[in-house]
């Protein structure tokens, strides 16, 4: 999947990188109504009126995350890791590009956003009451909302976990042994990443449940499972693919669930 075994000149990753932090920021952005029916006792007292809180964390979430995104696509280069077609774009030169592979990208994070679904519905009557429920929001409008929150999964998680964090630890192991991880690293680092990608999620786990044994591991178990799948996505096809089946898995679990639990009997 490598561009080019010599590393490109910065503006192209400066550019690329500037695209990144941009859909991230707008990403953040379209979040709000989301995290407002999810826990809006916590943004109905926000130090900022809601419209301002929403641009100063764009604007934090474009500097934070362009930042990510050049690290990321800089030390990606040698590791064969990176953004293909958007470093192309932006007037990268080298080897092939991978296949997109696009169907593939669906298909797997649909799948996976199934199969959370259906732990879930196993799962949850093991769960404790709700500390705080998330707001009643009739079916069309959390579907809604879902998919605004299905951009900032896609997008701004793509780009810490897999571009930024699990390149950095590929990275890191390259350094360390002067020599490019094998295949056995690679999932090592995928894996170890999709695990911390499912640890993010305990903070919300924890405001709609509090923190026991068997929400840590829906929370852990499930979101990885999502993580492991863009993993592998980034490793092999680009992270333009990782970041679509995100968005479809996203889109299963935040969209498509509301819609059918909304027309259950």
């Amino acid at each position: 999947m490598t561009l080019s075994m010599a590393t490109p000149p910065w503006r192209v990753d400066l550019k690329a990188a500037a695209v990144l932090g941009l859909a991230g920021a707008l990403a953040t952005a379209v979040l709000f109504p989301y995290l407002l029916q999810l826990m809006p006792e916590t943004l109905e007292h926000a130090p900022l009126p809601l419209p301002l809180l929403a641009a100063a964390q764009s604007l934090q979430a474009f500097m934070l995350l362009g930042a990510l995104a050049l690290a990321g696509l800089r030390m990606g280069h040698r590791l064969g890791l990176g953004a293909p077609w958007l470093q192309r774009a932006c007037g990268a030169e080298g080897e092939t590009l991978p296949r997109p592979a696009v169907s593939q990208a669906l298909l797997l994070g649909i799948g996976s956003g199934a199969l959370v679904l259906l732990g879930a519905h196993w799962i949850d009557p093991w769960l404790p009451p709700m500390v705080h429920p998330p707001k009643a929001t009739p079916a069309g409008l959390s579907a809604l909302t879902g998919l605004l929150a299905s951009l900032y999964g896609g997008i701004v998680e793509e780009l810490q976990l897999r571009l930024f964090l699990m390149t950095l630890m590929l990275w890191v192991a390259a350094r360390l042994r002067r020599r490019l991880p094998g295949d056995t690293g690679f999932r090592i680092a995928l894996v170890l990443a999709a695990v911390l990608f499912g640890a993010g999620h305990l903070p919300a786990a924890a405001h709609l449940w509090g923190l026991d044994t068997i929400v840590v591991l829906r929370t852990l178990v499930l979101n990885a499972l999502v993580g492991g799948v863009c993993g592998w996505l980034y490793w092999r096809r680009g992270l333009e693919m990782a970041m679509l089946a995100h968005f479809s898995a996203d889109l299963v679990l935040h969209m498509l669930a509301p819609l059918l639990s909304a027309a259950a009997p």
